[in-house]
């Protein structure tokens, strides 16, 4: 270990962050390694080592015997203090060298509010924010993650921005480094010849303007450079490479069992879902492969939980005998297996029986509204009976907590649908008390809401968020409707937060330097409230000239062109924009299993297949 950070560790919280030497974790021989990767998650360890993403690209490239990736986190404002005083730059847990003298410096973008971490990372690396001011082909700077489908804000800082799954993509453009690093390219000339790779947006080669109004007027493709980049997909799961060998935290993080990816896409579409459109087409696992991947990797790990993770995990169409086949494992060895992804419409008796086999957890549904009516509107596709059932179903076989989540904001919502989310929670009381069979032990509901945030490539790419005034007095309404109800808790999100991820997910280039600005004034860690503070973003937005609500709370016009007008998730917009005209009416979309509504995503599949 680096002495200086042997002198660092005893000063800061939680030093096993910043040690390495996990197992599993991977260490090569530098002599025989053509590209070293800098694989960065802009949060804490904590976070960065739950995301299984991460953990997928880690074990991809390290496949390769000429590549060898390894993991750096934002560290701790006491790490970082320290780093700074002792001159100790950002280095990869594998090795502990700077990362600033790898090949290739990635991050995975999954959240806006992690933006200035991405610059303070680079800061404390030594390596120069501005993509213009990086001219040498090392280190190159890429992005990927969700948040890429609107770049942006971060694209005078980025060199290149992976759009989709990363699994071949990223090999893809390792290749194409190695032979610039060979046969000496600029960097002009590798970015050039990269963004011939699909799934790749190289940001410097599009040109951006404006009109007076400060909408974008154009985005002008430089030379021969695509006008569209469409997201790249994995054909075939079961072909897809799974982390079965992971490395084991050593200290406690955020998500630390066995993950289990069930499938990718959802056949649901959820009109306010980025997630549900960025991942279409659905592809599946074959589910005896899983049960191989689930019981290898708790083998291997000595975990003693396992989380079935998709989008929406009950849609999965073999999961009945998914789970037979994993409790048949995880019973007698005391495993947990959890399902967090639960639609309130097709939890049944028998998959609470099989639930019951391990460790009973709480269980999650998501109405995401309190009426039929705006349901219906934002393509939930779930009816009040349905939920109700699923609480029967779960209360009478021993369940006493339930958590409901929804959101304030969606759009054509009124007051009535508001007070229709403290409806529904009492009528999930209510069923408790008739289904229970022991109503001594009490029961535990949970109400949270968020504050909708209108995301790029959605039906509702084109809508306002409310004001925050208009936000408080929703939350205010629906607290005294359950002021009352002793057995229900309610939690809401914070409004400041979220007015800045709706200003950053939609925002255009000129939101970078509002970045630079709030991270000069010490913006970091933002989605950590000790470190958030609201009056430093409105001070950057004002020191450059730009206004918040012009981005959050401004209805787009069915026309005009969006910053995000490059990046393609493969839905057409035609499709998006008619789905945000039958919210309107209030009529519902069937999901991609009952009927193909022709969305495009289809189209991604090799030979035109049918998703689902």
């Amino acid at each position: 270990m680096n002495r200086t950070l042997e002198h660092i560790l005893p000063n800061v919280q939680k030093p096993a962050r910043y040690t390495g030497g996990e197992y599993n974790a991977v260490v090569k021989d530098k002599k025989q390694i053509k590209t070293r990767f800098a694989l960065c998650f802009p949060d804490t360890y904590e976070i960065g080592m739950s995301n299984l993403g991460c953990r997928i690209l880690y074990g991809v490239m390290n496949q390769r015997s000429d590549v060898w990736c390894e993991r750096c986190y934002a560290p701790w404002g006491d790490m970082e203090e320290e780093m700074r005083r002792e001159g100790l730059l950002l280095y990869g847990l594998e090795s502990g060298d700077a990362i600033a003298d790898f090949d290739i410096i990635g991050f995975s973008l999954g959240y806006e509010m992690a933006y200035t971490n991405v610059l303070n990372m680079l800061d404390l690396a030594g390596v120069p924010l501005r993509a213009a001011d990086r001219p040498d082909l090392a280190p190159m700077i890429v992005a990927g993650g969700t948040c890429c489908y609107n770049p942006e804000p971060l694209a005078p800082f980025i060199d290149l921005f992976i759009l989709g799954e990363g699994e071949e993509v990223t090999l893809e453009y390792i290749d194409l480094y190695q032979q610039a690093n060979e046969d000496g390219w600029s960097k002009e000339e590798f970015l050039q010849e990269a963004a011939k790779i699909p799934g790749i947006y190289v940001p410097s080669l599009y040109e951006v303007t404006y009109r007076p109004d400060g909408v974008v007027e154009a985005v002008t493709p430089k030379g021969e450079t695509p006008a569209t980049v469409t997201k790249r997909i994995v054909q075939d799961m079961n072909k897809a490479y799974f982390p079965v060998k992971t490395i084991i935290p050593s200290t406690e993080i955020v998500h630390d069992r066995v993950m289990l990816e069930l499938f990718r896409g959802c056949i649901r579409g959820c009109r306010f879902c980025q997630a549900g459109y960025a991942y279409r087409p659905v592809r599946n696992r074959d589910p005896k492969l899983l049960a191989e991947y689930g019981k290898a990797a708790c083998e291997d790990s000595g975990y003693q939980e396992m989380t079935l993770s998709s989008l929406s995990s009950t849609d999965y169409p073999c999961l009945m005998e998914l789970c037979d086949d994993l409790l048949d494992y995880c019973s007698p060895r005391d495993i947990g297996l959890s399902l967090p992804s639960l639609r309130a419409d097709t939890f049944s008796m028998s998959l609470m029986e099989r639930l019951q086999r391990v460790r009973k957890g709480g269980l999650t549904f998501a109405p995401e509204a309190g009426t039929q009516r705006l349901r219906d509107a934002i393509n939930k596709n779930l009816r009040e009976e349905d939920l109700l059932q699923s609480c029967r179903t779960c209360f009478s076989g021993g369940w006493n907590g339930v958590k409901l989540y929804f959101m304030l904001g969606l759009p054509t919502e009124t007051d009535e649908d508001v007070l229709g989310i403290a409806d529904l929670a009492r009528k999930v009381y209510q069923t408790w008390r008739e289904y229970t069979p022991n109503r001594a032990r009490g029961v535990r509901i949970t109400v949270s809401t968020s504050w909708f945030v209108p995301k790029p490539h959605t039906a509702f790419q084109w809508d306002a968020q409310i004001p925050v005034e208009e936000y408080q007095r929703r939350v205010d309404l629906l607290r005294e409707a359950l002021r009352r109800d002793k057995s229900i808790t309610y939690n809401w999100h914070d409004p400041e937060t979220s007015y800045l991820e709706a200003i950053f997910s939609r925002g255009d280039r000129r939101l970078a330097d509002v970045l630079e600005y709030a991270w000069n004034h010490g913006a970091k860690l933002d989605s950590w409230s000790e470190y958030f503070d609201f009056q430093r973003w409105m001070d950057a937005l004002s020191a450059c000239g730009l206004d918040g609500d012009f981005y959050a709370h401004r209805v787009r016009e069915k026309d005009e062109v969006f910053p995000w007008a490059v990046p393609s998730v493969g839905v057409s917009r035609a499709f998006l924009w008619h789905e945000r005209e039958l919210c309107y009416q209030s009529v519902t979309t069937p999901d991609c299993r009952t009927r193909c509504s022709g969305c495009g995503a289809n189209h991604l599949l090799t030979g035109g297949g049918r998703c689902g």
